[in-house]
């Protein structure tokens, strides 16, 4: 497990919304699809995603394979564990960013941890699978459109937060991806500061988990991915 400052927040706490001993009238149409994918079928969806990615994913250490019964456990434990209100932990997704070479990874100096860090963040309400917050943090957190999601999981890690003080626990999902030729960056307002870094040159402070997400995310590219 590292131990790691809290990356990107979501909005906030997602609270289950339930109908009391009230009748509750249910959406028709389209405003019945939207309802279900961000309420409870979306909920679930994205749960069912989590434990079929996990349950499939190859672990490439011991350390990792670990992790992974770990995770998969604690997504049967609390049916709730994709989502920030869960206090023991939560599943989150970060996405390393290449260059459309592989030559230059794009990292973001978090607001709190004043650390560089690939994208990543909490899932939300819609989200329905792990590739969709990867992808969607990606995007947000880099302002680049039409970034492609490579082949993953690429890693896991666990590292300790403050979602939920005294802390709480990041269950981190890890992906790569690449942007299109030509890309350009724009700053959110969760970053201080966002740059292009050669992929041999990631620059302190750091941790190791974004150095091994890096150097996975270029193997699986050089390999066709």
């Amino acid at each position: 497990m590292s131990e790691r400052s809290e990356r990107a927040d979501g909005p906030g706490d997602v609270a289950d919304v339930t109908g009391g001993g009230e009748r509750v009238r249910e959406p028709a149409g389209e405003n019945r699809a939207a309802a279900d994918v961000t309420g409870e079928g979306g909920r679930t969806r994205l749960h069912a995603d989590a434990r079929a990615v996990l349950g499939e994913w190859a672990a490439p250490t011991p350390e990792e394979e670990l992790l992974r019964k770990e995770f998969l456990a604690h997504l049967h434990a609390h049916r709730d564990g994709m989502y920030r209100e869960c206090v023991p932990g939560h599943l989150t997704a970060t996405t390393a960013v290449l260059s459309h070479d592989g030559e230059r990874v794009l990292l973001t100096l978090h607001g709190k941890a004043k650390m560089w860090f690939p994208m990543g963040g909490h899932c939300e309400p819609g989200d329905l699978s792990l590739e969709g917050v990867a992808l969607r943090e990606a995007t947000e957190e880099s302002g680049i459109p039409g970034i492609r999601l490579l082949p993953g999981p690429l890693a896991l890690d666990r590292h300790r937060v403050w979602c939920h003080p005294p802390f709480s626990h990041h269950l981190d999902v890890e992906y790569g991806a690449v942007a299109s030729a030509g890309a350009e960056a724009v700053i959110s307002e969760e970053s201080l500061d966002l740059r292009w870094f050669p992929v041999d040159e990631i620059p302190d402070p750091t941790d190791e988990a974004t150095r091994r997400l890096v150097r996975r995310a270029c193997e699986v590219l050089r390999s066709g991915g």
